[in-house]
């Protein structure tokens, strides 16, 4: 006889996992599984495919904080998270601070302190306003940068913020070198039945202020036998500053002088803005002007004068607390 069909009806498709622990102070909500799209072409919606040809720009600090914070870990803890902040331009995502955010993992459990994230936030915005939640970080477990449960802490920060950033810092430092990868998530549907998460890879860039490429330069360590760079003092500065205009000047005064005598073809563009920067500069008498920049050279010793006292300040409190 011909195999006759099981009457009992096909098993349904399984689930996804809905994940809550701790309802009061931590809980989670989101999907199982994660997948990794490195191809941004690949795959994508419209939508999808405009928002990974975005860039991110990483500040130093942010990488600082993230190293930091995997080091003051608890013991046994195999990775850490936190929360991005930063602006939202056309096509650029600049993220210029984090904070640490406790969690913990079991296996397909995951746990975040979510209300411990809008207490930071609330304090975060009392400094600086402009900067919002733009995503969220984490550090590579075991040299692997996306696992299973970061499906399921990505679906916490959908609810803070539209489109979150995943900033990914491998701190095993192969090669001698801190990877940095961002990552953007899209639900993986099939047949409308919600299976996991598509992380697709963005560009990422470490973008510097002027102050943290000093400290960067001074942190760099010198040659064998090569003493570091001084910072210069805000009388070093001032001077450098001033001998920079003395000499752009004296090369502008040069130009001019030799276009008069007839040794140089006259540019009439040129001598526009010649005449622009000179109508720029207020009319003053030398005494005047001698008297405005010795009171503002005034305020700033000043100011360095009382930045030298809190730290002499800080440091005796140090030695009497010890």
């Amino acid at each position: 006889k011909p195999n006759q069909p099981s009457s009992s009806p096909p098993p349904s498709p399984p689930t996804p996992k809905s994940i809550k622990l701790n309802p009061s102070s931590m809980s989670l909500a989101g999907l199982e599984g994660a997948l990794t799209l490195t191809d941004r072409n690949a795959a994508l919606s419209p939508d999808s495919a405009s928002l990974s040809r975005t860039e991110v720009k990483v500040h130093p600090v942010v990488l600082f904080s993230i190293i930091d914070h995997y080091l003051r870990r608890p013991e046994g803890q195999g990775r850490v998270i936190g929360t991005l902040l930063g602006k939202v331009h056309a096509n650029t995502i600049e993220v210029t601070n984090c904070f640490a955010v406790p969690h913990q993992e079991k296996r397909d459990e995951v746990a975040v302190g979510k209300d411990f994230n809008r207490q930071m936030l609330a304090l975060s915005s009392l400094v600086n306003h402009s900067e919002r939640i733009v995503g969220w970080y984490a550090t590579a477990l075991n040299g692997t940068m996306i696992v299973d449960n970061s499906s399921l802490i990505h679906e916490f920060y959908t609810t803070e913020c539209e489109s979150p950033v995943h900033l990914v810092v491998d701190t095993s430092l192969r090669n001698s070198s801190l990877e940095c990868r961002a990552y953007v998530s899209n639900p993986l549907e099939v047949h409308d039945e919600a299976l996991g998460n598509i992380f697709t890879q963005l560009q990422v860039k470490v973008e510097s202020w002027e102050a943290e490429r000093i400290c960067i330069d001074q942190m760099s360590r010198p040659n064998i036998g090569e003493e570091a760079p001084l910072v210069e003092g805000p009388n070093g500065s001032l001077e450098g500053s001033m001998e920079q205009l003395l000499e752009m000047l004296e090369v502008t005064s040069a130009f001019v002088d030799r276009v008069v005598e007839g040794e140089i073809k006259a540019d009439p563009q040129l001598g526009r803005k010649i005449a622009d920067c000179l109508s720029a500069v207020p009319r003053m008498r030398p005494e005047q002007f001698a008297k405005i920049f010795d009171e503002n050279l005034q305020d700033l010793l000043m100011v360095s004068f009382l930045s030298s006292l809190t730290k002499t300040q800080v440091a005796i409190a140090e030695k009497l607390s010890i």
